[in-house]
């Protein structure tokens, strides 16, 4: 399936989350008013129907607000739920050996697949080889690993592990995954409840007098409902777990193009004393969906979370026999595994990035693509889009990279970012920045306007990539004015150019999507003829950007429309104001279908490319739309 067919399966796998939870939901009220009715004795048949009606509204109630509550703590998206399960955030910048491969790792996936870099958590005292991904979308999402993966993984092996987790990124998994412990939590509310009063409301006089049998009743019976509720939360985890797990496996072996990291790591698992299980019984009960590897033990099959160890490794390896695990518990049990010392002895330790063939150098490179290329390669890796996320970070000067990196500087970075060549309009750029930032802001920008002028161009949005996070994570106030300061910046001097329209709205949109994760996630239901207005001006606008004779424009205008709706006849009429004009279109194109979103961007290969090449600034262009449209797009110009 490409990027698109996996969201119409997101959306039918939440169907079926819906369906599963409604039918637990109804079990629930059920159980509880036959617990109530034995235990309350109703006189007569006259009260019955009002007692269950006031019992299963309750539960209901109950059940809404523990959803409800979970999932307004867990608003935040990737980061909250790392936090909730006691991970610690992981400095960019850190120096440790073992936590900068994991940057690097996390940081070279990102720039190849054209998402923010993600917020990186490690759990410090789990010892097993486990990890996850959380968030409602790539711009909140959250990677976390455990300190076992870290310490006995080698790099090739935890590429491996979070190359699977990527996968959940960039599929949308995680946002169900998100929802689905708002979801179970509200079904597992009334167990606790009942655990709460057994144990503060267990003694007392009234006990004594037998004044208290019936809560006592309800108590016990509600904390026996704790485990029909665990139930039910374990069979839906299953339920929609499992399959998810085999293709992010899959997805994994198609980002890295070996199965040697992927299989290393399960047989690690399978090997070592710890395995993937976490220590912290709570955090595994209620992240286990999430995980790279089982967190805890399953009673049976029917309710584990993800497919059996051995035939994960067998999908990989089909030599591999059942007699080989207990070969690994010998094997790791007499010599632990140790991943930086096996990178020494495997040569992955400080091993230089994959060069990309090069170019004979031109004023503007260009590529050849088609729309059916560029549409294959929307939500995906290949190992060639590794290979160009890995050389773009290693150009990344050090200098940039710790800019970009810290929160007390990744602020004037960004500013830098948008200031110009030319020292008059740098000057009122400069003041710009004074007026609305303050001193700080504006010494610290102006300071870094020639270093990031020499950057290559292809340079600049991975560096945006990497401060993403740390612009996000800023106050809202101070993003606010961040985003109108950026905007009066690249209209200083009088027009913007296109690098300058991509920056200050990929700028916009990590704030917005971040700042609001779970309003922003959903895949769109709208019919393309619904919003065809804003269609036709986004692809007469990206015509005109990309083809400078106007009689070509008018031609690739044409044949977009054609590609976007057989048979339809539309006018060319070019904005404008491109750029406002273009800012009108997001949200309801945003709101497509993904079928028709598939066909949209394939209609802007057309538009941008009637002359048969991509250039740099159309490739961003078009890079940066798709962004907008949460439809994320590898690099293709290194």
């Amino acid at each position: 399936m490409n990027f698109f067919e996996r969201q119409d399966a997101a959306r039918g796998t939440t169907v079926r989350l819906v369906l599963l939870f409604t039918a637990a939901v109804l079990a629930i009220i059920i159980l509880v008013d036959v617990v109530v009715l034995i235990a309350a004795r109703p006189p007569d048949v006259a009260s019955v129907i009002p007692l269950l009606i006031g019992v299963s509204a309750v539960t209901i109630l109950i059940i809404a607000g523990g959803t409800f509550f979970k999932m307004l703590a867990l608003r935040a998206g990737g980061s909250a739920v790392a936090l909730s399960v006691g991970a610690v955030p992981i400095d960019p910048t850190t120096s440790d050996p073992a936590l900068r491969r994991f940057v690097n790792i996390v940081e070279e996936m990102s720039l190849a697949s054209g998402v923010p870099v993600p917020r990186l958590f490690v759990l410090e005292q789990e010892p097993g080889i486990n990890a996850f991904a959380a968030g409602y979308s790539p711009a909140d999402a959250a990677i976390t690993v455990t300190a076992g993966a870290l310490k006995q993984l080698n790099r090739d092996e935890l590429q491996g592990v979070i190359g699977h987790e990527f996968s959940h990124v960039l599929n949308g998994d995680m946002r169900l995954n998100v929802r689905l412990i708002g979801l179970l939590n509200g079904i597992l509310l009334l167990g606790l409840i009942g655990v709460r009063v057994l144990y503060f409301g267990g003694g007392g006089r009234e006990d004594r007098k037998g004044g208290a049998a019936p809560i006592l009743v309800i108590a016990i019976a509600f904390t026996i409902l704790g485990f029909v509720g665990q139930f039910f939360a374990s069979l839906i985890k299953a339920a929609v777990s499992r399959q998810r797990e085999w293709l992010a496996d899959a997805s994994a072996v198609q980002f890295t193009r070996q199965t040697t990291g992927l299989e290393g790591a399960l047989k690690k698992i399978a090997g070592v004393p710890t395995g993937s299980a976490l220590r912290d019984a709570r955090s595994a009960k209620e992240v286990s969906h999430m995980l790279f590897g089982e967190g805890g033990k399953s009673f049976t099959q029917l309710f584990a979370t993800h497919p059996p160890l051995f035939e994960r490794i067998k999908a990989l390896d089909p030599s591999f026999r059942p007699e080989e695990i207990e070969e690994l518990h010998a094997q790791w049990q007499a010599v632990p595994p140790n991943g930086l010392a096996e990178d020494i002895s495997l040569g992955l330790a400080g091993r230089a990035p994959a060069q990309l063939p090069q170019a004979p150098p031109t004023p503007t490179p260009t590529m050849r693509t088609t729309p059916a290329e560029v549409s294959a390669r929307v939500g995906t890796l290949t190992p060639e889009d590794l290979a160009r996320g890995a050389a773009l970070s290693s150009q990344i000067p050090p200098e940039l990279r710790q800019l970009a990196s810290q929160g007390s500087t990744v602020i004037p970075l960004v500013l830098a970012m948008a200031l110009d060549t030319a020292p008059e309009i740098r000057a009122a750029q400069v003041a710009i920045v004074l007026d609305r930032m303050g001193q700080p802001d504006a010494a610290a920008a102006s300071g870094l306007a020639d270093l990031l002028a020499v950057l290559p161009p292809q340079l600049r949005l991975p560096v945006l990539s990497i401060a993403a996070p740390l612009v996000a994570a800023q106050p809202k106030p101070t993003l606010d004015v961040l985003v109108t300061t950026v905007e009066e910046l690249a209209r200083a001097d009088g027009s913007i150019s296109v690098f300058e329209y991509c920056l200050t709205r990929l700028i916009a949109g990590y704030i917005r999507d971040a700042q609001d994760p779970s309003g922003r996630s959903r895949p769109g239901r709208t019919d393309v003829r619904r919003v065809e207005s804003a269609a036709f001006t986004l692809l007469a606008a990206v015509a005109a950007t990309g083809n400078d004779d106007p009689s070509a424009a008018q031609r690739a205008f044409t044949s977009a429309i054609a590609a976007l709706i057989p048979g339809a006849s539309v006018p060319y009429q070019p904005p404008t104001d491109t750029w406002r004009a273009l800012d009108e279109v997001w949200a309801p194109l945003d709101a497509l279908e993904p079928k028709y979103k598939q066909r949209l961007i394939e209609a802007l290969v057309v538009a941008i490319r009637d002359d048969g090449d991509l250039t740099l600034n159309e490739a961003e262009l078009l890079r940066t739309t798709c962004a907008l449209l949460h439809c994320p797009l590898p690099a293709f110009i290194a």
